[in-house]
């Protein structure tokens, strides 16, 4: 009687119920459901590329997808991309008008002007420029005080031109209001300088100009100038 009940506890958990059977079933068939589900979130984003780096509780991630426009970009050559800025009066045409010469010369081309009105030029900020060795020497920025002499410049070729053909005509810097820098300019930069005629008294020969300088689109300078023009 002992052994019948030793025997039946030993081997009564190895033997399969029809209840046990059904489960067993039921998982069986729930385990294909599950790997369809994984297969469609691995399928749903086949052009994104993830890359997952954990270490010491940091996590990286990096995606990258391609796009048509990428591609059509990148076949034509960076140096082909950008036009060079038009010239309405070069170097040589300027220095026939501006009693400045180097090292003060800070004009290097204009490339708009309307007569009476206004005129744009440009001045390319290099490591070359003879103020750069000492402001400052481990930071070259260009200094405040002549991106407003280069901008007095490009006014004085307004001034200068409104009555072209006077002999011996020059300018002199008289006044500036409202100065403000906005941002600093560095070696590389292009200096783009606008001055606009305001107010003219041709009496006294006094011209008010509203002035800004650009570098690569954002205002870096700008003020009201005050020039006037005389004779040698």
């Amino acid at each position: 009687m002992a052994s019948t009940v030793v025997s039946q506890s030993i081997f009564s958990p190895l033997s399969s119920s029809p209840s046990s059977i059904s489960k067993k079933k039921s998982v069986e068939n729930a385990l294909p459901l599950s790997v369809s589900i994984k297969q469609s979130i691995s399928i749903s984003r086949p052009n994104v590329l993830s890359t997952h780096f954990k270490k010491d509780h940091k996590s990286f991630v990096a995606n990258s997808t391609l796009s048509d426009d990428d591609s059509s970009s990148a076949e034509t050559p960076i140096e082909l991309r950008y036009p060079a800025f038009p010239t309405v009066m070069d170097i040589n045409q300027i220095r026939e008008l501006l009693p400045h010469r180097f090292p003060f010369l800070l004009v290097d081309r204009l490339i708009e002007y309307t007569p009476g009105v206004s005129a744009v030029a440009i001045k390319n900020v290099t490591i070359n420029d003879n103020f750069f060795p000492g402001h400052f020497p481990e930071r070259p920025i260009m200094p405040g005080v002549l991106m407003v002499e280069a901008m007095a410049q490009v006014g004085g070729l307004v001034l200068l031109q409104l009555e072209p053909g006077q002999a011996g005509a020059i300018f002199f810097f008289a006044g500036i209001d409202k100065l403000r820098f906005r941002k600093p300019v560095t070696a590389g930069d292009t200096l783009v300088m606008r001055m606009t005629l305001i107010k003219l008294q041709k009496r006294f020969g006094i011209a008010k100009m509203e002035g800004k300088a650009y570098v690569g689109g954002e205002v870096v300078c700008e003020g009201e100038f005050l020039l006037a023009s005389g004779s040698e």
